[in-house]
């Protein structure tokens, strides 16, 4: 698959029902996928990190630093 093409909804329902992209069952690790937040495996649950993604540990990284900023300056 080249960078520039976009896999339908049918190959990401593909990659998202094959246990072999669950690490574990919880922790989603797919190098073809390139969401950093794909559907958790029971969708309706929200959304989970493709740790496979080099971006997500920058955003995770991002988000733990805004977490403690803000206890900061409530406490």
């Amino acid at each position: 698959m080249k960078p520039k093409d976009k896999p339908s909804q049918g190959m990401l329902d593909v990659w998202h029902d094959n246990p072999s992209n669950w690490k574990w069952g919880v922790f989603y690790y797919n190098k073809l996928d390139k969401r950093i937040f794909p559907p958790k495996r029971i969708k309706w649950l929200g959304w989970t990190v493709n740790f496979a993604h080099p971006y997500s540990y920058l955003t995770i990284l991002g988000m733990i630093i805004i977490l403690i900023l803000i206890g900061r300056y409530l406490l």
